[in-house]
């Protein structure tokens, strides 16, 4: 099977959508302004506030073998002192050494459930690593190997556009509660925001019940940065469409007249996460054409015209579970992230497994996590150093436990 960096290189070329650079090492790209090789080009960058400082030699020349020694010895080592999260769509040179593979939901519970380790090594993306910081303990670390792992998604609402929208709605909707609901793909102030405000953060796993019971507080909620999960679950519980409006953070009102704001139950920020908006129903039809009795599986980050041309659709651990429960022979397209895709590909040999889009954009902040990275925090911490540690203050910390909490006693459904 291709790797994920052939399928790039070969397929990006043809339509000119997705920066061609991911075979490249991504300290040999860390300093563009984009987030980085693989991504689309459509996304508008926001650089981290710390940059990844540079890898010494030993690490940026070592050849794939030499890294993965150098990771095992390490891990060997530090033992169950040290946990290593890994996401579902993280490179399989990445995966393979995690203690926990998971969605983000997952893995927000493995921070949780391990006091006994030092630290964790969070192979994910910044808002991950802030969320297990909070939800860890005091005296645990929580290190992300590359600081340039951040989330195109995430960076689309900032804090002060947040109390911003509240300021206007509250304005504009005198005496009404309205509930902030803020996707785990945020920053941690904004979970925080929520947290004081009586709020909540969900995942795709728990959305539905975050919803269900955010409504059960208020009538109109605020669903944030997501667009899609926020429109796919709204309508999933019988919120019309009409009853939705968009934010657009740049605009008055967020681009809406009072009498919008007042009828709308939800309010969408408008935002999205750049390889789920790829896929698209002519995708889908065209599966059906190639593999007449394909089972069409979809991340709710898609569309909501993908997610109702789909037979199903689900965070990554339901996508993982349709795999799972499917029989040698099915054919199974899916609608995510490519590194995860091909992953159950290779696990599943008998079942024929593909992904939607053909041009294969993948998470590209997530493929900033290279072994040589690892390597490097996995010996720096042998050696008692912490490097990229992160830590979000503590009176941020407490407000977004508080949302976290709430995340975390919503069941999915």
């Amino acid at each position: 099977m291709p790797s994920v960096a052939d399928l790039i290189t070969r397929k990006a070329a043809q339509e000119a959508t997705c920066d061609t650079e991911l075979p490249a090492e991504p300290w040999q790209t860390a300093q563009n302004a984009s987030y980085g090789p693989g991504a689309s080009r459509g996304d508008t960058f926001a650089p981290l506030p710390t940059p990844q400082s540079p890898l010494p030699a030993r690490y940026t020349q070592a050849s794939p073998e030499e890294l993965d020694a150098m990771i095992t010895a390490a891990k060997d080592k530090l033992g169950d002192r040290v946990k290593i999260l890994g996401h579902f769509y993280q490179r399989d040179e990445i995966v393979k050494f995690a203690d926990f593979i998971g969605d983000s939901f997952n893995l927000a519970q493995q921070a949780k459930a391990h006091p006994e380790a030092e630290a964790f090594v969070f192979c994910g993306v910044h808002f991950m690593a802030e969320t297990a910081d909070i939800l860890s303990g005091a005296d645990q670390a929580v290190v992300l190997p590359n600081l340039n792992a951040g989330c195109s998604m995430a960076d689309m609402a900032n804090l002060a556009q947040v109390e911003a929208c509240f300021d206007q709605l509250h304005e504009a909707l005198p005496g009404e509660a309205i509930v902030p609901v803020t996707y785990m793909n945020s920053a941690a102030d904004i979970k925080a925001f929520c947290g004081r405000n009586d709020g909540v953060v969900c995942t795709s796993s728990n959305a539905a019940t975050v919803l269900k019971e955010a409504f059960e507080r208020a009538e109109r909620v605020v669903f944030l940065p997501d667009q899609h999960l926020g429109r796919n679950t709204a309508r999933a519980m019988g919120i019309t469409d009409k009853q939705m409006c968009m934010w657009n953070p740049n605009e008055p009102l967020g681009g809406n007249t009072a009498q919008q704001l007042a009828q709308a139950k939800v309010i969408l920020w408008n935002g999205f996460c750049s390889v789920h908006r790829r896929f698209t129903v002519e995708q889908i039809e065209k599966a059906r054409a190639e593999y007449p009795g394909v089972h069409v599986v979809v991340h709710p980050e898609c569309p909501a015209p993908v997610v109702d041309a789909a037979d199903s659709s689900g965070s990554t651990e339901v996508i993982r579970r349709v795999v799972e429960n499917s029989a040698p022979g099915d054919v199974i397209a899916i609608g995510t992230e490519i590194n995860m895709v091909n992953r159950l590909a290779q696990q599943y040999p008998d079942r024929t497994i593909f992904c939607l889009d053909p041009v294969v954009c993948p998470c590209s902040t997530m493929y900033r996590i290279h072994p040589a990275y690892l390597a490097w925090t996995l010996e720096s911490l042998l050696e008692g150093r912490v490097e990229n540690q992160i830590v979000v203050p503590e009176d941020t910390a407490a407000d977004a436990r508080v949302a976290l909490e709430r995340m975390l006693a919503a069941k999915p459904c």
